[in-house]
């Protein structure tokens, strides 16, 4: 099972959509406070429509919180200044990544504590900042769920 890590995320939709997609993939969704909602927000709830159910999500107080409950995973930082393309990584089952909110990326300090291995980026065209955040994780879980071989899928 692969999980996905919000660091504060603001924007309800997004994780709504994100909540979906983990649980269209298996994923396991973690959400770091503060959250810029609650998960009663009409819209996080629309985007979600009835697969909010079906996911797996958990809320952590903290980011040392969420790292000690996926302590022994391998965890990478998705971020338009990490050095490694996304695709040249072997992922593995159980392997963790890290998104930061939509308006200001992660902080400083979550990015210095992973090394260039562990930063990925997704390729865009130049001069383009980033993603959606829904976009990115999807397209970052769908080709890790792939290399899995779409383990429990249909």
């Amino acid at each position: 099972m692969l999980h996905v890590v919000l660091h504060q995320p603001e924007i309800p939709p997004n994780t709504g959509n994100i909540m979906r997609m983990c649980a269209n993939s298996g994923a396991r969704l973690h959400l770091v406070k503060p959250l810029g909602f609650t998960l009663e927000e009409k819209q996080l709830v629309r985007a979600g429509l009835d697969y909010r159910d079906l996911a797996v999500v958990t809320v952590h107080e903290d980011w040392p919180a969420c790292r000690a409950a996926l302590a022994g995973r391998r965890c990478f930082a998705l971020t338009s200044h990490g050095g490694r393309h996304y695709g040249d990584v072997a992922f593995a089952d159980e392997d963790v990544f890290l998104f930061g909110a939509e308006s200001r990326g992660l902080p400083a300090e979550l990015h210095a504590a992973f090394d260039d291995e562990h930063r990925l980026r997704i390729p865009m065209r130049p001069g383009n900042r980033s993603l959606n955040l829904s976009n990115a994780a999807a397209v970052v879980v769908y080709e890790a769920w792939r290399q899995l071989g779409f383990a429990g899928g249909i």
